[in-house]
């Protein structure tokens, strides 16, 4: 490759498109994605050149890939659940485990003394947010700053529980899809993931 130029402004926005569209293919591929092809399709629309491909061809290629991607989303959620199911099951089994009715599963860390928030209330928190395989999606810890938020405004089993805790509390949750983010997934967190949180509730705002 030749060396670029990137010293102004416009050919470093350029190159920040590409970045861009390059991180999205990385997170997101299609199966058997060519970035050679890529690099052709986005040099001919960009200097105007006709497609190589008819627009019937792209359309039926198009749902091929996109039914292909839409069946393995399916067999990866499908293998999430049974993991999940699988270890809140053995969980359960565990000295110092509540399990609630809703499905949801806590163990006391911290015994705090203050006052429990309502669904009214808003509540301020230190968190640590895992997959089941220990893969940290989110953390106000590593961020060095707690969250604020309302009780009646996050995931279920948050809600849940905090209505449950005292202020000064800290509680590992154990949160069944179904109270998380269910069959869509956000973000890191794939669709039907069961996730572990350390949740520490710092106040009653």
């Amino acid at each position: 490759m030749s060396e670029l130029n990137l010293s102004t402004d416009e050919t470093r926005v350029s190159y920040g498109i590409g970045r861009q569209l390059g991180g999205q293919l990385r997170d997101n591929p299609p199966p058997g994605v060519s970035l050679d092809a890529i690099l052709a399709g986005l040099t001919d629309a960009f200097s105007g050149q006709p497609s190589r491909v008819s627009e019937a061809e792209l359309s039926a290629s198009f749902k091929v890939i996109r039914d292909i991607m839409q069946a393995e989303a399916a067999a990866k959620a499908e293998a999430a659940a049974g993991a999940g199911l699988a270890f809140l099951a053995e969980n359960a089994k565990r000295d110092g485990i509540t399990v609630l009715a809703s499905g949801l599963q806590y163990e006391v860390l911290t015994a705090g003394e203050g006052a429990k928030p309502s669904h009214e209330d808003s509540v301020r928190t230190h968190y640590h947010g895992t997959l089941i395989d220990g893969t940290v999606f989110d953390s106000s810890y590593e961020r060095g700053q707690p969250a604020e938020f309302p009780v009646g405004g996050v995931i279920a089993g948050w809600t849940e529980a905090l209505q449950l805790m005292n202020a000064g509390s800290k509680w590992r949750l154990y949160v069944p899809s179904e109270l998380a983010y269910g069959e869509q997934g956000v973000g890191s967190i794939p669709p039907r993931s069961v996730l572990v949180f350390d949740v520490e509730l710092l106040d009653v705002l």
